[in-house]
């Protein structure tokens, strides 16, 4: 039997109703017109798989069910499986409807719930039991179909799901779908991007094709679809172990349909283990071309470098989360250091990889500047950038931040801010009866001075009706190397989930390479050749920020060990020793006791940061990944214990 199977990615977003709607049909018209016969979509594409806990609203449910309801009758001739969430016997279920020429024939349950990291899907669904099956009424339209751990035949080909997460276990549903006779199996995934994960999902699929002797399909959502998490539209097809087609992932089309054609044996059943649900449609007919869109990528198609996919992954989570939320530009507080050069250059690269694949027409339309006449013009809309100057500030950082916004084609702006900074320390020092010094107000004067800057930058972004984005990464935000309401300040922290170290080695690749379509931005030497520096104290203190903290490989390592791979501070100064060979032992403790003190200290401050993307698992978001006490002992007594042990090690 020949078959052709698409993968369909979708751009959704929680709770839009029509629009969700209206790209399901879209995607329905691209598979009919590539002569897809059997569909698999995203893992809650009706719905939104990010609606979180308005899963828990009827309504949210009923309106699932009167989408699915408009668009059975569009599935005529083909058989589709859409995800959304069912109520069942009292519960509510993850499910995938499966639909065959315009009737509903039943409901897949997902088994297997993602409850670790950014997931926290047992708060909404409950998960279906092995082998149960249960009768649901849907009234006049759409019937009586069952629901739970189905399997389905059509016209003798039979096919069961893996939905996401049921991929992942140990115990995969695959095995018994491969006991039960299936030649094909589908799984909707909302599958989230992080560092390295594409290759964990091309084992899971040709392991899953090899091992249960059928054809896999898996279909991914891709774009921001509802804030934190970007989907990279990894979808694949692959059959006995091979794979065969996959898509091109971080797309800013909002439909894609990846097609292949396969060669199935139906085999039969081999064992009566559940429910199978039988239709006839007929797969009859020649199979014409499909089209270079729809066909993805060969499957020995390049791998994308951690620092492609850093600069595809943010570009398209800043495009969809602008157009999402209405925004008609960005805003950064451009200061001449790292941190805000790569959030300018994230916009930078986010205009040119869609306007390479969407036009500058519909770009322009899509952030409401449809006057814009060309690219230059467009970024020129798109990003604002602001320097403020203080006593402080010093000419090499005023060049850094003036040279990457023309070579960006930045709007760039640069004021002086020292005059406020002077009149709140003035302010300050009426109310106290003293004035301010540096050295005995060093923090304050600091945190003042990041401050000032804050007004300037909002004002900007409410004239403009851009958002701005705060530039803290995410090593500061692990030791709390941040001024609240000052670089903190914005609507958005694109890159919150990246360490400082990788940051320079990204800027050092975005001079010397760059990306494909876009080059080397050759002014981002002015920032390399800097050490990163605050600059918020007087030049004869000579600050950096290494001198402040730490060096910021060895930060970077002692978060690893203690986020990732949830180790306290004796494993984490062990490891050290390890890594760090060179650096005396007492002062790797040093180093490490800051850390965990300053960790304990300014939870409260991570989760007062802007939203920011999860990139991989070291994210230190308190409300997806990292969830940490605001109030807790700070590790004073494992701290003490290895304080005195070193010392005594240093007496003997």
């Amino acid at each position: 039997m020949k078959l052709r199977v698409a993968a369909v990615r979708l751009n959704q977003t929680p709770l839009d109703w029509s629009g969700n709607q209206a790209r399901l049909l879209r995607a329905l018209h691209d598979a009919r017109r590539e002569g897809a016969q059997i569909l698999c979509f995203p893992e809650l594409c009706i719905s939104g798989y990010g609606a979180e806990d308005a899963f828990f609203w009827p309504e949210t449910l009923e309106r699932s069910l009167r989408v699915l309801e408009a668009i059975a009758p569009e599935t005529r001739g083909l058989v589709v499986a859409l995800g959304l969430p069912i109520h069942v016997s009292g519960g509510t279920y993850n499910a995938s409807a499966v639909l065959c020429d315009g009737r509903l024939l039943g409901f897949a349950c997902k088994r297997h719930l993602a409850q670790d990291g950014l997931h926290y899907e047992p708060r909404w669904f409950r998960p279906w039991p092995e082998g149960l099956d249960r009768e649901v009424d849907l009234g006049e339209t759409l019937g009586t179909v069952p629901a739970g751990d189905l399997v389905f035949e059509i016209s003798g080909l039979r096919f069961g799901f893996e939905i996401c997460e049921d991929a992942w276990v140990p115990e995969r549903p695959g095995r018994e779908l491969f006991r039960a006779g299936v030649d094909l199996i589908l799984n909707p995934s909302a599958s989230h991007f992080a560092f390295g994960k594409e290759r964990l999902r091309e084992e899971l699929v040709l392991t899953g094709s090899a091992d249960f002797e059928c054809a896999y399909v898996y279909a991914n959502l891709v774009g921001n679809e509802a804030g934190r998490s970007i989907y990279d539209g990894d979808a694949l097809v692959a059959q006995g172990g091979r794979l065969l087609r996959k898509a091109r992932r971080f797309s800013f089309s909002e439909v894609q349909v990846l097609a292949c054609d396969l060669e199935l044996s139906p085999k039969g059943e081999k064992a009566k283990l559940r429910r199978v649900v039988r239709s006839e449609l007929s797969f009859a007919g020649e199979l014409g071309p499909i089209s270079d869109a729809a066909q993805g990528l060969a499957p020995d198609a390049p791998r994308l470098e951690k620092e492609q996919e850093l600069a595809s992954a943010i570009a398209l989570g800043l495009f969809d989360y602008g157009r999402k939320s209405r925004s008609r530009g960005f805003v950064v507080s451009l200061s001449g250091g790292a941190d805000s050069a790569v959030c300018a250059l994230l916009v930078r690269y986010m205009v040119r990889l869609a306007v390479l694949e969407l036009g500058l027409e519909k770009v322009r339309a899509l952030f409401g500047h449809s006057e814009a006449k060309d690219e230059e013009e467009l970024i020129q809309r798109l990003l604002t950038t602001i320097y403020q100057a203080t006593e402080n500030s010093g000419p090499v950082t005023r060049q850094a931040a003036a040279e990457v916004a023309r070579e960006l084609s930045a709007t760039h702006h640069e004021v002086d801010v020292d005059g406020l900074f002077r009149e709140y320390r003035r302010v300050a020092a009426s109310a106290l009866g003293r004035e301010l010094s540096w050295p005995g107000d060093d923090v304050t004067l600091q945190n003042l001075q990041a401050r000032v800057r804050a007004p300037s930058a909002w004002t900007l972004a409410n004239v403009r009706s851009a958002l701005l984005l705060s530039t803290s990464n995410r090593s500061e935000a692990a030791v709390g190397y941040a001024t609240m309401d000052g670089d903190t300040a914005g609507g958005l922290a694109p890159i919150a989930g990246v360490d400082k170290h990788f940051i320079r080695k990204f800027l050092v690749w975005a001079e010397q390479v760059g990306l494909e379509g876009l080059g080397p931005v050759r002014s981002l030497r002015f920032i390399n050749a800097q050490a990163p520096t605050a600059e918020l104290r007087p030049p004869e203190f000579a600050q950096t920020d290494e001198k402040d903290i730490m060096p910021y490989e060895v930060l970077d390592t002692i978060e690893r060990l203690f986020v990732q791979a949830r180790r306290g501070p004796r494993h984490v100064l062990e490891e050290l020793s390890v890594h760090f060979p060179a650096y005396d032992r007492l002062v790797l403790f040093g180093w490490m006791e800051r850390f965990f003190q300053l960790f304990a200290r300014n939870q409260w401050k991570r989760e007062r940061y802007a939203p920011s993307f999860h990139l991989d698992d070291l994210s230190l978001d308190p409300k997806t990944w990292c969830r940490f006490p605001i109030l807790s002992g700070g590790f004073a007594d494992e701290l003490a214990e290895l304080r005195a042990e070193l010392a005594n090690d240093q007496k003997s």
